[in-house]
């Protein structure tokens, strides 16, 4: 594993975070990666949000980071695409299909229990291949929306929540998951 990706909506709040925590637990961990982040409709060079900086600074990280907007050449240079929810997964499996062995959720890719990861984890790779057959114009069977209809409403939450314009403290708790789960990540990689 050489790079890891991060994507979110604007790359202002949660893929930054995301971002700088992995960068600074990695470095305490001692594990050698390299990590960025982008945004499924960021526009490139803007200032993550304050909220965000802030947490990054009490956490040690000086960094200055800036929003950068997905592209081919990130898309091709990560080994690891890790998104902050299912629509950004979707977003970016529609735009760049060839992704799709190394896209997840950031809880999809660190889920320890199988209740986390059984039925949920099959909802999400049901919805994105169909979203591919969609995209590639081949027909979806009905079996495939029988098994869709099913898997509706179960399993766990796979998204992080956005803090988009919240408090500092809805930031901090958004920091909070994001950080349960980069623990869980660094562990297994």
């Amino acid at each position: 594993m050489n790079h890891v990706l991060f994507v979110c909506t604007g790359n202002t709040c949660r893929s930054p975070l995301a971002e700088g925590i992995f960068r600074l637990l990695a470095e305490r961990k001692g594990i050698r990666v390299t990590v960025s982040s982008a945004g499924v409709s960021a526009v490139d060079g803007c200032s993550i949000s304050g909220h965000s900086r802030r947490i990054l600074q009490d956490k040690g990280l000086n960094e200055a980071l800036s929003s950068k907007s997905l592209s081919p050449e990130l898309i091709r240079r990560a080994d690891l695409i890790l998104t902050m929810t299912v629509s950004h997964k979707r977003l970016l499996l529609q735009r760049f299909p060839e992704a799709v062995d190394k896209t997840y959720t950031l809880k999809e890719y660190t889920a320890h229990a199988a209740a986390d990861s059984g039925e949920a984890g099959e909802k999400e790779r049901l919805i994105v291949d169909l979203q591919i057959k969609q995209a590639l114009g081949q027909p979806i069977t009905a079996e495939d929306r029988r098994r869709l209809a099913e898997l509706e409403g179960t399993g766990a939450d796979l998204d992080i929540r956005d803090p988009f314009g919240g408090s500092l403290e809805e930031y901090q708790a958004c920091a909070l998951e994001i950080e349960e789960s980069v623990e869980k990540l660094l562990d297994k990689l």
